[in-house]
Order: C-alpha cells, then sequence, then structure tokens
C-alpha cells in the first residue's frame, strides 16, 4: 500500500488545531456582543444615562464604551479561540499517548496519530497556545483601577472572571487529561472526555461561558454593575443572555457527539467512557435530535415571549432549519455511521455557526428599531 505523503509543517499544524470547528468558541462571543448592545438599548443607565427614562445619545461617552465594547469583544473571541486550539492540541497528544488514536482510527487524520507531529511537539504547542491565552487573560486577574460610565472608578478582582480564566486553562488540558502536563502535579489520571463529561464540558464553556461573558465584561467592567455588591441587579441584566446561551450551548454540543458517535468503538478500547461509549449509539442519536430541536424550539420561546414590533428577529434563526436535515438524516436518523460521519464533525459546527450569525443579525436588527 502507497505510504500517505507527509502535508507541509503549516499544513499539519492546521490540522491539529482542527479549524473547522474553531467556531463553536468564537462565534458565540459575537452574540454576546450584539446582546451586549441590546441591554444597553433597553438599559439607558448602562450607557450612562441617568436613569431608565434616559436614552443613549452619540456622545464621546457612548463612543468610547462602543469602541471598548468591540475592543472587549475580539479580545476575548481570542481568549476562547485560543482555549479551544489548546485543547484540541493536547487531545491530539494525550489520545494518541492513551491509545485511543491507532492506526484503526476510523476519524480525520490526527497529527500525533499520523507521525507528523512527535507527541511532545503537539503537547509543545498546546503550552504556547496556553501561554498566548494566558496572556490575554491575565487582565482578569489582577485588579486594576478602570473608569466607570458616569465618571465613577472601581478597582477590585472579579472572583467570576478569574474562575472563568483559570477553569478554562486547567479544562484545555483535563478535557482528555494525560500524563503530561497534568502529571507533573499528580493529576494524570484526570480526564473530562474520557469519563463522559465531554458534552457538559462543550455545553458549559463554549455555549453559556462564551456568550454571556461579553455583556457580562461590559456590565462589570464599563457599567461597573458590581458581582458582589450588585449581585441581582447583574443577574437580572444577564438573564436573556443565558437564555440565548442554551440554544448556542445545545448546537455546539452536538459537535462532540457526533465526534462521540463516530469514534465509539476505538473509544471503548482505550476504555474512553464517552455518552457514546456508557450509553450506546441510540442515547447518542436522540441526543443530537433533542439538542437540535430544542435551539430550534427556544427561537419560537423567544418569539412568543417578545411584545415589541420586531419579535420577528427571534425567529431569522429559523432559517438555518434547512441546514439541519441533512445533519439530522445522518446522525440522528441513523443514515450514516463511522468514517461517513467525518463530514458531519464539520456540518454540525457549521450549523452552529449560521445558528449564531443569524442570532446575532437579529439583536442588530432589533437594536436598530
Amino acid at each position: 500500500m502507497r505510504k500517505e505523503p507527509k502535508p507541509s509543517r503549516f499544513q499539519i499544524w492546521k490540522l491539529a488545531a482542527r479549524p473547522h470547528t474553531l467556531t463553536a468558541s468564537v462565534a458565540p462571543v459575537f452574540v454576546g456582543y450584539a446582546l451586549t448592545l441590546r441591554l444597553i438599548q433597553q438599559n439607558p443607565v448602562l450607557c450612562g444615562g441617568i436613569d431608565e427614562r434616559d436614552t443613549c445619545n452619540n456622545n464621546n461617552e457612548d463612543d468610547a464604551a462602543s469602541t471598548a465594547l468591540l475592543f472587549m469583544t475580539i479580545q476575548f473571541a481570542a481568549f476562547a479561540g485560543l482555549i479551544q486550539i489548546s485543547t484540541n492540541l493536547h487531545n491530539d497528544y494525550a489520545d494518541f499517548v492513551k491509545g485511543a488514536d491507532t492506526e484503526k482510527r476510523v476519524g480525520q487524520a490526527r497529527a500525533t496519530q499520523k507521525g507528523w507531529l512527535t507527541p511532545y511537539e503537539t503537547c509543545r504547542g498546546c503550552v504556547v497556545c496556553l501561554m498566548a491565552s494566558l496572556f490575554i487573560g491575565i487582565q482578569y486577574l489582577i485588579p486594576s483601577n478602570r473608569q466607570c460610565l458616569g465618571g465613577s472608578s472601581r478597582s477590585s478582582a472579579d472572583p467570576i472572571m478569574i474562575f472563568i480564566v483559570l477553569s478554562s486553562l486547567f479544562n484545555a488540558v483535563a478535557y482528555t487529561g494525560g500524563p503530561f502536563p497534568l502529571g507533573y502535579i499528580g493529576l494524570g489520571n484526570i480526564s473530562i472526555g474520557y469519563s463522559g463529561l465531554g458534552d457538559l464540558f462543550v455545553f458549559l464553556y463554549f455555549g453559556i461561558v462564551a456568550t454571556v461573558s461579553v455583556p457580562y465584561l461590559y456590565v462589570t467592567k464599563i457599567a461597573c454593575v458590581s458581582p458582589l455588591e450588585d449581585t441581582t441587579a447583574l443577574l437580572q441584566l444577564l438573564q436573556y443572555p443565558f437564555l440565548v446561551s442554551l440554544p448556542i450551548g445545545f448546537l455546539a454540543t452536538n459537535i462532540i457527539v457526533v465526534n462521540n458517535l463516530r469514534d465509539r468503538h476505538t473509544d471503548i478500547h482505550a476504555g474512553k467512557r464517552t455518552m457514546a461509549v456508557r450509553f450506546g449509539d441510540t442515547f447518542a442519536k436522540m441526543e443530537y435530535l433533542l439538542l437540535v430541536v430544542g435551539s430550534y424550539a427556544f427561537c419560537v420561546y423567544s418569539w412568543m415571549l417578545e411584545t415589541e414590533s420586531v419579535r420577528w428577529t427571534m425567529l431569522l434563526p429559523l432559517l438555518s432549519v434547512p441546514m439541519s436535515i441533512p445533519q439530522l438524516k445522518a446522525v440522528a436518523f441513523g443514515g450514516k455511521d463511522g468514517q461517513m460521519l467525518n463530514e458531519h464533525v464539520g456540518g454540525a459546527a457549521k450549523l452552529q455557526l449560521v445558528y449564531c450569525i443569524l442570532m446575532t443579525a437579529g439583536c442588530l436588527i432589533a437594536n436598530r428599531r
């Protein structure tokens, strides 16, 4: 049999980073940006107004806040993307050393499994990306004086962002675990993915955290609503962004559902107890179906709750329904299995991306009413 040609160095690292799924962590951040604009529109206090009767005018303070919001969004999107790349690289490394990625693998080629990168090269790449994400996230860990809307200032540490940054860094390697680097701190056996918690991890961090973080950062850093002193007000402001994060998390979770459904046979031999391994392929297919249906049911639910003239914008994500049908046929209704599911891992990511784009468009249109 002819030996597979080795790709270029760039292609190898691109393969290891898995760009076809990177939108899962980045797209929700921009939904969060649009939701923040909606928050500002509905709560003039967040753009410098005295009370709810004020309006958001195009003054210098508003412009500065808008610029800060956009920069904050791009910055957090970079952080989220680097965390996902770190997770992918460590997964590439750890699945190989744990024996989940062998010559019998039916999924897309993995750089370490193919011998194109040594395990330590892959792991070093993971560490570089983790350091880059820490460089971005360090600002959330160190208390600093900041100017708030209205001219006030505040200096305090944010325990919620400290937890998000540190847990994201930890989870990047804990997702698959392995002897390095977790082994160096006595946690070599910890693995989110191998224990069947991968679905929950993706839902929480690629759904809720990725979507809600930008509204949270704006409200706490720009409008200076304290998470410790103004908890009730903060929860009220973030209620809708939290609800929107649920369907986005559903569709992000489906990426890992397809991945685990495809790999369930080789995962069994490697001791990787994913949900598809624990409960079988029928469970995984039903999980995929319910998550897709739940994401679209949310649009109808939002539409029913809205009373404004622009409530139709809540239905915009339904335009992605035709895109979901071939994915459902292939995954939920048993049309494909094994290697034939490869394209549907990326297909699940594309569905979430389009859903996020339409959700973002809906929020932006509503903001221009």
